[in-house]
């Protein structure tokens, strides 16, 4: 994994950036090029979004559930070197349509926590390899 190219459809997602930060911090070379890569990472799908938890008598939503989810795969020309795998990580808050400022910068903040355990989680995966 000296010299890594990284397949994404999108490289300007969270995700993508935090991996290339932490994988260069590990010392892999990130490679522009799958010719030049001595290994492969393919980012099959990076989705995050949040989803309405619960509800007041209202019906106002009044806790959010924030999501990322990737699925991901490592290889070589010749062999996978780890098979492909789903990750998903949940954070939950609370609504309150009084601060909203607030609460969107919480959910923001939410979300590059969830990046970085989930960059964590697949150094640690990678590092077995």
């Amino acid at each position: 994994m000296a010299q890594t190219y990284i397949s994404a459809s999108d490289r300007h997602s969270l995700f993508y950036r935090h991996l290339v930060d932490n994988l260069r911090n590990a010392g892999v070379e990130i490679v522009d090029s799958a010719l030049d890569a001595t290994a492969t990472f393919s980012i099959v799908t990076d989705d995050t979004g949040q989803r309405v938890l619960s509800v007041s008598a209202r019906n106002v939503p009044r806790e959010y559930e924030v999501y990322y989810t990737v699925v991901y795969e490592l290889g070589t020309v010749e062999k996978p070197l780890l098979p492909r795998r789903a990750q998903t990580l949940t954070r939950d808050y609370t609504w309150d349509e009084t601060r909203v400022l607030g609460k969107e910068e919480e959910e923001q903040l939410l979300r590059e926590a969830i990046v970085d355990d989930l960059v964590r989680v697949i150094l640690i995966q990678l590092s077995g390899i």
